[in-house]
C-alpha cells in the first residue's frame, strides 16, 4: 500500500505497529468512528455498506453453509465469503465490509495462518472491516430467554475482544432478519453498550406511517424501571429486508445487469444505471431526517465473488459523484457505526417509542406469530439445555481443577451450541426438518459433556477427603416422561440435587421406578415422606415401548442455595430391616371420577373443581382468599392450506386460522377423567382425545396448579393443519387487556387489537393479537390476578375479556411461502407426528402480591435444581457430604445470581440482577444491597472491576453517542455506586443487571 493510501488513515509507523499487533494504545489505531471516510455537509450522503448475511443454519447445516456444501438446496458457503472479502478490502483503502456472527468468523479465523491473521487485524484496526453486532448468531427477540441472549452476546463479544482488542468491540447491534423486536432486546443492546440499534422487520402499516411522518428513526426507551441509560437509538432500514436496491445486485447468482462503462461497446449502460441509483435513492431520503441514508449492499451469503460487488460498487459510486453537481447525491463506503455517527452530528431532535414491534406483519393476512410456537419440543430442549449451562458454569468455577479431570467434560460446547441455537432460525422453529435434526444433535453433545462435568465437579465437592473419588453418577434426560435407566431396576440409588439459584430451593422430584414401595432418607439420614402411583396413560401413550418403569415415586426435597443435597432411595424389601413400615411408600391408586357431581383435589393451599363433565370448574387460593371461576379446556384452529381461495397458508412462521372460533376439543362430551390421590401429590387425569391428555397437579406444599399436557400425534382427518391451543375463561374482568413477558424479563401491557405507533386494521383477528409469550401471562382486575407460567416459549392472547389462550403445538400441511419451503409436518421418532409434553403452572393472586409470587417461580422454573443419580450408596455418610451450599447466605428474594462463570485461571464472571420491576411491589421492588466480599465460601475475591453487560468494556470508560429528544438529552451514562474494597458492595435497583470481572484465589 502507497504512502498516500496511508496517510488517509494514520502515519506509516504507527499503522505498522497495529498491524504488528504491538502494544499501543487503543487511540492511535484507527478504528472507530474515527475510521469513517468523509462526508459532504451539502449533500445527500448515500451510505454504501457492504455486507453479507450468514445464517447459522436455516435450509442448511451450520456446518453445510460454512462449507458450500449441499449446494443442490441452496448456494452458499461463508469461507469462501470471508475469504474473498479479505482479498478485496486489500486493494483499496476506502473500501469497507461488516461481519455479524461470529459462530462463522471465529471458525474462519482458527483455519488462517499468521500472515493473513496479521493482514486481516490490520483491517479490523483501520476500520475497513468491522464487527457489527457481535453474537455468537444474530439472535430471535421472540423466542429467546434473556439469560441465552446474554450468554451468546458474551461469547461473541469476549472473542472479538480477545482476538482484536478495543477495534474488535462492536458498536452498532444490527438484527436485520429477526422476525418483530421486543423492548427486553433494547434495553439489553443498550446495557452492552451500543450506540444504536438497527432492523429489516417491522409491520408494513408501521413501516408506511414511519415513512410519511419520518419516524424510521427515533429513540426506543428500552426500559422505565432503567430510565434513561437504557434509551437507544434505532433505524428500520427502508425496505422490508435488507437487500441492495433494485436492480443493483452484483454477486454470483445476481440477474442485474453489470455497469458497463465502455462507450465503444453496445451495451453500455452508465447513464441509465445512475439514472435508476439517483431516482432510488431520492425517493429513500423522503423518509429519512437528515441528508444522511444508508443502503444494504448485500443479501444473504452473498459476497461470495466479491470481486464482482466491489468493481461494480467502484465504478457505480465513481459516476453518481461525477453528477453530484447536478444531483446533490454523494456516495461513499460505510458502515451502520459510521452512518450513525453523522446521525448523531446533525443535531436533529428525535421521537421516541416505548412499545415493542411485535406481532409482525409483512403484508395482509400475514402474521408471523406461528414461530412463536413452531417446534415446541425443541423450544423445551433448548430451556432445559440453558439450566444445564447455568448449573454446569457455576461448577466449573466452584469446583475448580477437579472439575476438568475429564477431557470430555467441558462446558464451551455447550456455550457455543446454544450461541447456535438462539439464531432466529433456530430456537424459532424456521430452519428445515434435517436442520433442526442438526441442532437437537448439538445441543445433545453439549449436554452430555456438559453433565460430565457436573457429576465430576459436584462428586469432588461432596467428598470429605480431597484425595476421595467422587461417586459415579448418572444422568437421565427423559424423566419428564417417566424413563430413567439408573432408577427403574435399582433397589437402591441416591438421588443428588444442585441448587443453582442463590436462596434455598424447595422442589418436588418424580422419578420412574418400579417397585411399589420405598423408603426415601434426607440429608440428615430422616425419613422423607414419599408416595408411589403408577406411570400416567398419557406418559405412557408418549413411551410406547421405551422404559420400563411402571411407577413413578414423588417426595419434597430441599435444596441449599447454590448448593447440593442428597437423597437415599430404598426399596421396601430392603429398607424394611432398618425402618418402620409407616416410613415406606404411600401407595396411591386412580380412582374414577364421578359422572353425576362435581370432583373436588385441594390441599391446605389451593382448591381445583371439576365439573360432572370433567372440565375444570374453579379454582381457590385459601391462603390469599382468592377463587376464580374457570373452565378450562383444549381447541384447534385449523390452518389455511393457502390455495386460491384462501391466499396466505399457515406455516412455520405464518399463524393463520381459517376461522376466528377455534373447534372445541371436548366438543360437549364428558372427559373422561381420574384422581390420584397421596399425601404428597394430587392429581386429575382428563383425556380430550386419544391424542391428547391432561394432568391436573396439586403439590401439597406449592401455591401453583400444574397442567402437565401431552399432545400428539396430531390427526390430519380432514387434510388441513392443525394449531391447537389451551384457553382459560375466567370471571376476571379484565377488558381488552392482558399482559405478557418481554424475553422472560419486563411485563409488557398489550391491548386487543391496538398498536402504539399506527392504526391497526383488523385483518386477522386471531393471529394479530398474538404475542410471544416466553414465560408468561396474566389477566388482571382490581381485585384478582390470573397468571400463567409455560416451560418454554409459546405464543399466546386474551381475545375476549377474562380468556387467556396458549398455543402448544402445531402440525401444518402446507408452506407458507416465507423461505424455509417446506410445510411444518413434524413427524417425530416413529413417523407418525410428533408428540410434545409440556407444563403450565397457574397462578391466583390478589393482584397487589401476584408479581412478588410470578417472579419467584419463574426463577425457579427457568434455573430448576438439576437432578442426577448414583447407584453408590454404602457408607456414603462417611464418605462424602450429603447437604452443603456454596454461599454464605440466602440470597435476598429480589436478587437472583444470574451468572457466575469462570472467566480465566483467576477471574470469574458474575452477574447480579435485580428481579422485580419498580411496581412489582412496595418492599421487594426498593433498591437492595448485596456484598460480594465472602459472599462464596471457597472463593476469596481480591479485585472486582465493573463491565457493560456483554463483558467486553469497563463500564467506567464505557461511553454512548448522545441525543436529543423533545424532553432532553438521552442516554445518560450508567452510572451505579462504586463497587470498591473491603466489601464490595453491589446496590442494584429495579430490574438491573450488574456484571463483573473479579479476580479470586480459592479459600
Amino acid at each position: 500500500m502507497s504512502w498516500t493510501g496511508k496517510m488517509e488513515h494514520c502515519c506509516r509507523f504507527i499503522i505498522l505497529a497495529c498491524l504488528a499487533v504491538v502494544y499501543l494504545p487503543a487511540a492511535y489505531c484507527d478504528c472507530g468512528y474515527q475510521s469513517c471516510n468523509p462526508t459532504k455537509p451539502d449533500r445527500l450522503n448515500v451510505h454504501i455498506v457492504p455486507h453479507t448475511h450468514d445464517d447459522v443454519g436455516w435450509l442448511k447445516t451450520v456446518d453445510q453453509y460454512f462449507y458450500g456444501a449441499n449446494n443442490s438446496i441452496q448456494h452458499a458457503g461463508v469461507q469462501y465469503i470471508i475469504d474473498s472479502v479479505v482479498s478485496e478490502l486489500d486493494k483499496d483503502p476506502k473500501r469497507r465490509f461488516i461481519y455479524v456472527e461470529m459462530a462463522f468468523f471465529e471458525r474462519w479465523w482458527r483455519e488462517q495462518n499468521d500472515a493473513t491473521k496479521e493482514k486481516v487485524t490490520g483491517y479490523v484496526n483501520e476500520g475497513r472491516l468491522e464487527f457489527i453486532n457481535g453474537g455468537w448468531s444474530m439472535n430471535d427477540e421472540a423466542c429467546t430467554h434473556y439469560s441465552s441472549i446474554i450468554d451468546q452476546m458474551t461469547l461473541g463479544h469476549r472473542f472479538l475482544k480477545d482476538t482484536f482488542g478495543k477495534c474488535g468491540i462492536p458498536k452498532i447491534a444490527w438484527h436485520i432478519d429477526p422476525f418483530g423486536h421486543s423492548r427486553e432486546q433494547a434495553s439489553l443492546f443498550a446495557q452492552m453498550g451500543f450506540d444504536g440499534f438497527y432492523f429489516a422487520r417491522i409491520d408494513e402499516d408501521d413501516r408506511r406511517a414511519r415513512k410519511s411522518d419520518k419516524r424510521m428513526e427515533a429513540i426506543w426507551r428500552g426500559d422505565p424501571n432503567l430510565g434513561r441509560p437504557a434509551d437507544l437509538f434505532f433505524g428500520a432500514l427502508f425496505g422490508n429486508l435488507y437487500t441492495p436496491p433494485t436492480g443493483f445486485c452484483f454477486d454470483r447468482g445476481c440477474d442485474d445487469p453489470p455497469i458497463q462503462d465502455d462507450k465503444n461497446l453496445f451495451d453500455y449502460n452508465v447513464d441509465e444505471r445512475v439514472d435508476a441509483f439517483v431516482k432510488w435513492v431520492t425517493l429513500q431520503s423522503l423518509a429519512f431526517q437528515t441528508n444522511h441514508i444508508m443502503l444494504t449492499m448485500g443479501s444473504d451469503f452473498q459476497y461470495e465473488n466479491a470481486n464482482a460487488w466491489y468493481k461494480n460498487l467502484d465504478k457505480l459510486m465513481k459516476y453518481v459523484n461525477a453528477k453530484e453537481r447536478d444531483t446533490n447525491i454523494y456516495t461513499l463506503y460505510s458502515t451502520p457505526s459510521c452512518y450513525t455517527y453523522n446521525l448523531n452530528k446533525a443535531n436533529k431532535t428525535w421521537t421516541t417509542k416505548e412499545q415493542d414491534f411485535f406481532p409482525y406483519a409483512d403484508s395482509p393476512h400475514s402474521d408471523w406469530s406461528g414461530y412463536f410456537v413452531s417446534r415446541v419440543a425443541f423450544k423445551g430442549n433448548e430451556r432445559r439445555s440453558n439450566n444445564l449451562l447455568q448449573v454446569c458454569k457455576q461448577l466449573e468455577v466452584l469446583a475448580g481443577s477437579q472439575s476438568s479431570k475429564d477431557p470430555e467434560a467441558e462446558v464451551e460446547t455447550l456455550k457455543e451450541y446454544m450461541g447456535v441455537s438462539q439464531h432466529h432460525d433456530s430456537i424459532t422453529g424456521t430452519a428445515k426438518q434435517h436442520v433442526n435434526d442438526d441442532y437437537t444433535k448439538r445441543l445433545h453433545i453439549g449436554n452430555e459433556k456438559c453433565q460430565k462435568l457436573v457429576g465430576l465437579a459436584v462428586g469432588q465437592l461432596m467428598a470429605k477427603n480431597s484425595s476421595t473419588e467422587g461417586p459415579k453418577t448418572q444422568f437421565c434426560n427423559y424423566l419428564n416422561i417417566s424413563m430413567c435407566p439408573a432408577t427403574e431396576n435399582a433397589d437402591s440409588f441416591a438421588v443428588i440435587l444442585y441448587n443453582p439459584i442463590g436462596r434455598n430451593v424447595s422442589t418436588y422430584v418424580k422419578i420412574p421406578v418400579n417397585g411399589a414401595s420405598y423408603h426415601v432418607a434426607g440429608p440428615d439420614g430422616s425419613s422423607v415422606t414419599n408416595q408411589v402411583q403408577a406411570v400416567s396413560d398419557a406418559v405412557q401413550r408418549v413411551r410406547r415401548d421405551r422404559g420400563s418403569a411402571k411407577n413413578d415415586l414423588f417426595f419434597f426435597a430441599h435444596v441449599p442455595a447454590l448448593g447440593f443435597a442428597t437423597y437415599q432411595v430404598t426399596s421396601a424389601k430392603q429398607a424394611l430391616k432398618r425402618v418402620r413400615p409407616q416410613a415406606l411408600s404411600n401407595n396411591v391408586k386412580a380412582v374414577p371420577a364421578p359422572a353425576d357431581s362435581d370432583t373436588v383435589i385441594s390441599t391446605d393451599v389451593i382448591k381445583v373443581t371439576f365439573d360432572s363433565t370433567g372440565l375444570l370448574k374453579s379454582m381457590t387460593n385459601m391462603d390469599s382468599n382468592v377463587t376464580v371461576n374457570v373452565k378450562q379446556s383444549f381447541y384447534w384452529y385449523n390452518g389455511s392450506a393457502g390455495n386460491h381461495e384462501s391466499g396466505q397458508a399457515s406455516g412455520a412462521y405464518i399463524f393463520r386460522p381459517n376461522s376466528s372460533t377455534p373447534m372445541d376439543l371436548f366438543n360437549g362430551k364428558s372427559v373422561s377423567g381420574k384422581v390420584v390421590k397421596g399425601s404428597e401429590v394430587i392429581e386429575f387425569h382428563q383425556t380430550f382425545q386419544p391424542w391428547l391428555n391432561q394432568i391436573v397437579r396439586l403439590y401439597k406444599a406449592k401455591n401453583f396448579v400444574e397442567f402437565e399436557w401431552v399432545v400428539g400425534p396430531i390427526p390430519f382427518m380432514d387434510g388441513l393443519g392443525k394449531e391447537i391451543i389451551t384457553k382459560f375463561d375466567t370471571d376476571i374482568d379484565s377488558e381488552d387487556i392482558f399482559y405478557t413477558d418481554s424475553n422472560g424479563r419486563q411485563m409488557m401491557k398489550r391491548q386487543k387489537n391496538h398498536r402504539e405507533d399506527y392504526p391497526y386494521v383488523d385483518l386477522e383477528p386471531v393471529a394479530g393479537n398474538y404475542y410471544p409469550i416466553n414465560s408468561r401471562i396474566f389477566i388482571n382486575d382490581k381485585n384478582k390476578q390470573f397468571t400463567i407460567m409455560t416451560d418454554r416459549s409459546e405464543g399466546g392472547s386474551s381475545l375476549k375479556s377474562g380468556s387467556v389462550e396458549l398455543m402448544v403445538h402445531r402440525r401444518l400441511l402446507h408452506d407458507d411461502g416465507k423461505g424455509v419451503g417446506e410445510p411444518l409436518n413434524e413427524t417425530g421418532q416413529f413417523g407418525d407426528g410428533l408428540m410434545a409434553i409440556g407444563k403450565h403452572r397457574v397462578l391466583i393472586n390478589q393482584t397487589p402480591q401476584a408479581a412478588t409470587i410470578h417472579r419467584e417461580l419463574g426463577e425457579e422454573i427457568y434455573m430448576a435444581p438439576w437432578v442426577f443419580f448414583s447407584s453408590q450408596t454404602s457408607g456414603w455418610n462417611k464418605t462424602y457430604d450429603t447437604m452443603k451450599s456454596f454461599i454464605n447466605m440466602n440470597l435476598p428474594r429480589n436478587v437472583h445470581l444470574l451468572t457466575l462463570e469462570l472467566w480465566a485461571e483467576t477471574e470469574i464472571l458474575i452477574r447480579l440482577e435485580h428481579m422485580f420491576e419498580k411496581d412489582d411491589d412496595p418492599e421487594y421492588s426498593k433498591n437492595v444491597t448485596v456484598s460480594l466480599k465472602g459472599l462464596f465460601p471457597t472463593l476469596n475475591i481480591t479485585g472486582v472491576d465493573e463491565h457493560t453487560l456483554s463483558a467486553n468494556q469497563e463500564l467506567e470508560s464505557a461511553t454512548r453517542l448522545q441525543w436529543h429528544t423533545k424532553d432532553g438529552v438521552t442516554p445518560e451514562k450508567f452510572s451505579p455506586p462504586p463497587v470498591v474494597a473491603p466489601s464490595y458492595d453491589v446496590m442494584l435497583s429495579a430490574m438491573q443487571i450488574r456484571t463483573f470481572i473479579a479476580t479470586f484465589n480459592r479459600a
